[in-house]
């Protein structure tokens, strides 16, 4: 009896160093992840790809960011390479419920900064290096400041910048807007964090700036906000890869936020007329590690 009970424990304990070594052994896949940064202090960039100023007679400000989507996201090998033609990894879902096509708004993947946005195998990724990342912002939601008769106030932002976005409603905290239909680039909502009002409004048509330094040999459309940014050193996959990668995307929020500054204050001061203008993301400096 004391033999068969001898037998039976070294057979569990034999039995669970198996299986613990089994799960152990199990490969996991290396991924791609990708994730946002948001850095005010990063250069702010026009359309080309290029340092700029603020223009005479407009205001702007830095503002602190929430959160953000992106509705495409493309790493191209080179400067001549065609939007659509490089390797697509994300392509976000698209509705015709407004008329014309549109971001389905309500399938939007939505993070913060430093959450995941996309997790994909780095098998499934073509190989080949990559010099650029294209990556299209769709919303923006951030906290800005605003003046009225001589105080100031914080209130959030909720900002669509995609080409076109289908929303039945959204809200901002407490704040509640009844869409409906289709909004271009530069829709916008607003709602004060403390106080009980809320606005909402549209930014002139192409007036967000999308910057873009390979505009010359790989041009996107106009209305689009497809941001395009090189790698300091290109992004090398092989399909063999052992580890994670983690693609930071780190977007510039320098002065992004900008409008018509009728007092030429700084400030901004809806109650005052003052609109606004541009809500597009100053350069993109991609970089990545393990």
């Amino acid at each position: 009896m004391k033999k068969l009970l001898l037998f039976a424990i070294v057979l569990g304990i034999s039995f669970s160093i198996f299986s613990c070594e089994d799960i152990d052994d199990k490969p996991i896949e290396p991924m791609l992840i990708v994730k946002f940064k948001f850095d005010p202090t990063q250069e702010r960039l026009n359309n080309l790809g290029l340092p700029t100023d603020l223009a005479a007679g407009h205001g702007a400000q830095s503002p602190t960011f929430n959160t953000i989507s992106s509705h495409y996201v493309e790493l191209a090998p080179d400067a001549t390479t065609q939007l659509g033609a490089g390797t697509i990894l994300y392509h976000a879902p698209e509705t015709t419920l407004g008329g014309a096509k549109a971001i389905d708004f309500s399938q939007s993947k939505i993070v913060a900064e430093g959450e995941t946005f996309l997790e994909i195998p780095l098998k499934k990724i073509a190989s080949g290096n990559y010099q650029w990342l294209r990556v299209s912002l769709s919303y923006q939601n951030y906290q800005i400041s605003i003046r009225h008769s001589g105080q100031d106030y914080l209130g959030t932002l909720a900002s669509f910048v995609g080409f076109n976005t289908y929303v039945s409603s959204h809200s901002i905290g407490n704040a509640f807007f009844q869409v409906d239909g289709n909004r271009a680039q530069g829709y916008w909502a607003f709602a004060l964090n403390d106080f009980p009002y809320s606005t909402s409004g549209q930014a002139p048509a192409n007036a967000t700036t999308v910057p873009n330094p390979i505009a010359a040999t790989s041009p996107i459309p106009a209305g689009s906000c497809v941001v395009t940014g090189k790698f300091a050193t290109p992004l090398a996959i092989t399909g063999f890869e052992k580890k994670n990668i983690v693609l930071t995307v780190s977007l510039s929020t320098n002065n992004s936020f900008e409008w018509i500054d009728l007092n030429n204050d700084g400030k901004y001061e809806p109650s005052a007329g003052e609109t606004v203008v541009d809500m597009g993301l100053r350069g993109l400096a991609p970089s990545y590690g393990n």
